[in-house]
């Protein structure tokens, strides 16, 4: 049998595992690991994308998964690359997106506790609260059993981000590849490939309850996209002719210009949750953007019906009590109640209340489309949200990256398919805009990618531009510039009697930084040349950057600005 190195024994797992990207800045002691990859990854499919920020790198995986909905890898080197890392892992914790991290270690005869090292850090114990699992390789032989695991942990029920740390003499150890307990596998050999599925008793059970009931409503939330159940949820909605309000993160599970789909936090959307008698809450939490699950937005626990599937058993009643609960995949378990459903029941016509919660959509959204025909200068946000997605196919992707931008892209920025919206939504961080547009596009390539940023936002990775110029992919940022960190500064003048500090920019000049770095870039001031911009850019062919300046005042203060304030203040009694 062939010496084995560790460091290539790491590339043939990820090969086996059909890892197409691994995303990343080299190292000292990551060079193994890049060394393999460029003598046998290429012929693999497997490729290194350089970034220039590891938090982008880990933004990038982050992007791949919810596109493709396989893993995104992430490497760092030791040390400040690791910690680098963290606030993209962050992210992917936050909304359960599967990735699997790695990252270089010191030599194992100077680490954990480690001696003095340059560049020493934990690695373990740094990423152990933002990844489900986390283990030191410390031989080479062991490297294929515990990167299995580490696929298969983080593919396993509630999918999140898991950790390996690498030591460097693990990774340039050699061996005789007859001595390995554990070999290089195929996924179908090592982990389950058929999902759970809920007690079948219990479905029969939701069948009976959503058949019976009057008002039936479904909910999906992320764990829809991650499952892949779009089509189910589609086919359950229409034969029940259930209206369907998505958590704002699951967007596109149904097209938003679908006669049941009722656009999340939207006043159609809040009737049709409040008057349910039924809900069937599907792969979500019913966190604080769902408004906790409680009343007024949604009907009284005593009164409204909750049945509940989720793949994770702590996620059951985590916010609301429920009167069903079916632990199981979203895919597999929907699958198993449709049936169920059609053997008690024909198609449900119509129901009379679906047209009531259309109109009172329609009256919530008028006012935000009269704004959107502005032509005033400064540009009117909603008018520049308005302009972009009429350019864009419908299955282009979008990506959503800011504070007050994502609460204007939400009023008119529609999605019509599936996990073609991305956004970091339970985190709420900043700085995913350029680097999901990256991940994304090496995801789709065939497919049509836009971001739509805030400036503040774009500024914290834009050194980006770079990557996306070198690797040749084309897609559009549109930056809402509005000069301020408009979210942070509307809380100040509404609850601080406008003492403003430290939300506040000089003017920048993010066309002429992305035609500095290889990509194209306009700045638009006058609304009649949003489209023709738009044209120009996608016709370049390059990462383009839109600079649009808006009226920083208009941009301050989107109208249901105070509802998300009473979510996130509730309990902070202001003493002003």
């Amino acid at each position: 049998m062939a010496e084995l190195m560790g460091a290539d024994l790491l590339v043939q797992c990820l090969i086996q595992e059909k890892v197409r990207y691994l995303f990343g800045i080299p190292g000292g002691q990551l060079c193994p690991i890049l060394d393999a990859v460029r003598r046998f990854g290429h012929d693999a499919g497997l490729e290194f994308i350089m970034t220039r920020h590891e938090q982008a790198a880990a933004h990038m995986a982050d992007a791949y998964a919810r596109v493709t909905g396989r893993p995104g890898v992430c490497i760092g080197t030791i040390g400040p690359g690791a910690a680098d890392l963290v606030p993209g892992v962050y992210t992917a914790w936050a909304d359960s997106i599967p990735m699997v991290v790695l990252t270089a270690q010191n030599q194992t005869w100077k680490s954990y506790p480690e001696r003095g090292s340059m560049q020493s850090l934990d690695q373990v114990d740094l990423f152990a609260p933002i990844t489900k699992w986390q283990a030191r390789v410390t031989h080479w032989q062991r490297i294929p059993e515990l990167v299995q695991r580490a696929f298969r942990v983080a593919l396993s029920g509630r999918p999140r981000p898991v950790h390996l740390d690498l030591h460097v003499d693990v990774l340039v150890a050699t061996g005789d590849e007859s001595s390995l307990t554990h070999r290089p596998l195929p996924p179908e050999r090592y982990r389950p490939v058929h999902p759970p599925v809920a007690d079948p008793d219990l479905i029969e059970r939701a069948a009976q309850m959503l058949v019976e009931a009057e008002r039936p409503l479904i909910h999906p939330g992320g764990g829809v996209l991650r499952s892949g159940a779009w089509d189910e949820v589609r086919e359950l909605a229409e034969y029940l002719s259930a209206p369907v309000t998505t958590s704002p993160g699951a967007c596109g599970v149904l097209p938003e210009d679908h006669p049941l789909c009722l656009i999340a936090g939207g006043y159609g959307a809040l009737g049709a949750q409040a008057m349910a008698d039924v809900v069937l809450l599907i792969g979500g939490r019913l966190g604080d953007t769902d408004f906790w699950g409680q009343p007024p937005f949604w009907g009284e626990p005593d009164q409204q019906k909750l049945i509940q599937i989720d793949i994770e058993p702590e996620n059951v009643a985590l916010n609301r009590p429920v009167d069903l609960a079916l632990v199981g995949d979203a895919k597999a378990t929907l699958r198993l109640l449709i049936e169920a459903v059609k053997r008690r029941t024909s198609p449900i016509p119509e129901r009379p209340e679906i047209a009531e919660y259309r109109a009172t959509q329609e009256a919530w959204l008028a006012p935000f489309e009269s704004q959107a025909e502005s032509d005033q200068k400064p540009i009117h946000p909603l008018r520049l949200i308005r302009d972009v997605r009429a350019f864009f196919p419908r299955d282009a992707i979008t990506v959503v990256d800011g504070g007050n931008t994502a609460v204007w892209a939400h009023y008119l920025n529609r999605i019509y398919t599936p996990r073609s919206f991305l956004w970091a939504s339970d985190s709420g961080h900043l700085g995913t805009g350029l680097p999901y547009a990256i991940g994304a596009k090496l995801a789709a390539p065939d497919r049509m990618v836009y971001a739509i940023c805030g400036d503040g936002a774009f500024a914290l990775n834009m050194q980006e531009l770079e990557t996306a110029a070198r690797l040749g992919l084309s897609f559009v940022v549109v930056i809402v510039n509005d000069r301020q960190w408009g979210m942070i500064k509307a809380l100040q003048m509404d609850s601080y009697d406008a003492r403003y500090i430290g939300v506040d920019f000089e003017d920048v000049r993010y066309d002429e930084i992305a035609r500095a770095m290889g990509c194209w870039g306009e700045r638009i001031e006058d609304p009649n040349e949003i489209t023709p911009a738009l044209e120009r850019a996608a016709a370049s062919g390059k990462p383009a950057v839109l600079d649009v300046i808006v009226d920083p005042w208009a941009h301050l203060t989107p109208p249901d600005l105070e509802n998300l304030d009473a979510v996130w203040m509730e309990g902070c009694d202001l003493p002003w």
